[in-house]
C-alpha cells in the first residue's frame, strides 16, 4: 500500500476525524482498501475506528494505476470518487457483501479522503471536505409562489420561484432535487439583467407537496407525466416562449420537448443528456436496509467535478439527503428506465426550435462520448463539452457554468 499511508498513521487519523466523530453510535463494521493485493482494513466497533485488523464484510480493490489517480490532486476523469471508478474503471471492485457496502459508503469514501489527504502530504486532521473553496456564496434575490396544474385527473400545487426580468428562462431541476439548484445562476446579474429565471419543484419534490391522498413512496415518473407536467406549469405560471434549461433527467426531458413541442420554446438547452442512459436505477435508493439520507448524496457525490467548488458541492449533497421516500428512485425509475428516444431524437426539427446540448468533461452518467453521439443524430444541434464540469453544471459550479451559457443566451437573442 505504498500510495497510501502506513496503516497505523491512516487509523489513527480516521480516529481523530471530525466527520467520523459525528458518525460514531451504537454500530459496528470492518471494510478493507485494497492495492494490488495488499490491504488495510478499518474495523469500527460502536462507531469508532479499532487498531487492530477485523474481518472485512466489503473490500474497495484497484490496482496501484488506479489509485495512484485517484489520489492525484485533481484525479483524471472517471477516478475521482468510488461511484465513478465503479461504473467507468474497469479494474476497480467492491468486493464481499454489496448490502454491507451500500450501507456504509460514506464511511468508505470518508476514510478515502483521509488517506488522500495524508498521501498528499499534508499533516493534521483532514478537512471536511477536499473540495477546493470558491469563496462566500450569494444568496439571490428570489419570489416564491404556488400554481395549480391538473395532469390525468390530478391536480398538483407546484411551486417555483423566480428572480430577474427580461425573457423567460425556465430551469429544470435533475432528478431527486430541487429548484435551488439554481440559486447560483439566480444570483449572476450577468444572466438575470436580461432573463427571468423561473424553478420549479416537480410534485413530491422540494416545496411541490405530494397530492393529496398519495402513498407516501409511490412516486414514479414517467415520460408522458414529465412532458405534460412542464407544460401544464408553463399554461400556469403564464410563461411564454421560455427557454428550457435542465441537465441530467431534465436534460433528457428536454429533448423529448423540443422534439413534441417545438413551438413552446424561443430555445432549449439539455445539459447532461443523451438518447438513452442505462445502469443507474439503484434499488438501495428505496432498500429498507440501507439509509437512503446517506446513501443517495453518496451515490450522486462524484458525478460532480473536483474541481467544483465545496460550497456548492456541499450544498448539492444537502439537497438531495432531503428526498422524501423514494423520490430519487421514482426519478431514475424515469432517467434510466422509462426514457429511451434512440428512434427520436434524428427527428427533432432544429429549424423550429434552437437546440443546445451541453456535457461535463466529468460527468461519468452521461458522458460526454454519449452526449456528442446523441448530438450526431439531430441535424443542427449545438453540441459543446464543457471543461472542468461535471453532472450538476448549473449547481456544482454556476460562475464556470455561465461561460458556456451566457453565450447561447447571447446568440438567442438575437435570433
Amino acid at each position: 500500500m505504498r500510495l497510501f499511508p502506513n496503516a497505523i498513521e491512516w487509523r489513527a487519523a480516521c480516529r481523530n476525524d471530525p466527520v467520523l466523530a459525528v458518525w460514531t453510535g451504537s454500530w459496528s463494521t470492518c471494510f478493507a482498501i485494497e492495492s494490488d493485493g495488499v490491504s488495510v482494513s478499518f474495523d469500527f466497533i460502536d462507531g469508532q475506528v479499532q487498531p487492530g485488523d477485523g474481518t472485512p464484510l466489503f473490500t474497495l480493490a484497484a490496482p496501484a494505476a488506479v489509485w495512484a489517480k485517484f489520489l492525484e490532486p485533481i484525479p483524471a476523469r472517471h477516478h475521482h470518487g468510488i461511484f465513478a471508478m465503479m461504473y467507468r474503471v474497469p479494474e476497480f471492485q467492491i468486493k464481499g457483501e454489496t448490502v454491507a457496502f451500500m450501507q456504509h459508503a460514506h464511511l468508505a469514501r470518508r476514510i478515502l479522503d483521509i488517506g488522500k489527504w495524508l498521501a498528499l502530504g499534508n499533516t493534521g486532521p483532514a478537512p471536511v471536505t477536499l473540495a477546493p473553496r470558491g469563496g462566500k456564496r450569494t444568496v439571490p434575490a428570489v419570489t416564491g409562489g404556488y400554481v395549480p396544474v391538473t395532469v390525468a385527473g390530478t391536480t398538483y400545487q407546484i411551486y417555483y420561484e423566480t428572480a430577474g426580468t427580461g425573457r423567460d428562462v425556465l430551469c429544470m431541476h435533475t432528478a431527486g432535487s430541487d429548484g435551488r439548484q439554481f440559486h447560483g445562476l439566480m444570483a449572476d446579474p450577468r444572466i438575470t439583467d436580461g432573463h427571468r429565471l423561473v424553478a420549479f419543484d416537480l410534485p413530491w419534490h422540494g416545496k411541490s407537496p405530494p397530492p393529496e391522498g398519495a402513498i407516501p413512496g409511490s412516486w414514479r415518473l414517467n415520460t408522458d407525466l414529465y412532458v405534460d407536467l412542464i407544460m401544464g406549469f408553463i399554461a400556469a405560471a403564464g410563461l411564454r416562449d421560455p427557454i428550457a434549461l435542465g441537465a441530467s433527467m431534465s436534460g433528457e426531458i428536454c429533448l423529448e420537448l423540443a422534439y413534441r413541442h417545438p413551438e413552446a420554446f424561443s430555445g432549449i438547452i439539455a445539459c447532461e443528456a443523451c438518447d438513452q442512459v442505462t445502469r443507474r436505477q439503484t434499488y438501495w435508493a428505496a432498500h429498507p436496509q440501507v439509509n437512503q439520507t446517506l446513501f443517495v448524496p453518496e451515490w450522486i457525490r462524484s458525478l460532480s467535478a473536483p474541481q467544483s467548488p465545496a460550497e456548492w458541492q456541499e450544498q448539492i449533497t444537502w439537497q438531495y439527503g432531503q428526498g422524501g421516500p423514494s423520490v430519487f428512485f421514482g426519478d431514475i425509475a424515469f432517467y434510466a428506465g422509462d426514457w429511451d428516444a434512440r428512434e427520436r431524437v434524428g427527428r427533432i426539427d432544429t429549424n423550429r426550435c434552437r437546440l443546445f446540448m451541453l456535457t461535463g468533461e466529468y460527468d461519468y452518467s452521461c458522458t460526454v462520448e454519449m452526449s456528442e453521439a446523441t448530438a450526431a443524430k439531430i441535424p443542427g444541434v449545438t453540441f459543446r463539452a464543457m471543461r472542468g464540469i461535471g453532472h450538476f453544471p448549473f449547481a456544482e459550479n454556476p460562475p464556470l457554468f455561465a461561460e458556456y451559457l451566457l453565450p447561447i443566451l447571447k446568440e438567442l437573442k438575437s435570433d
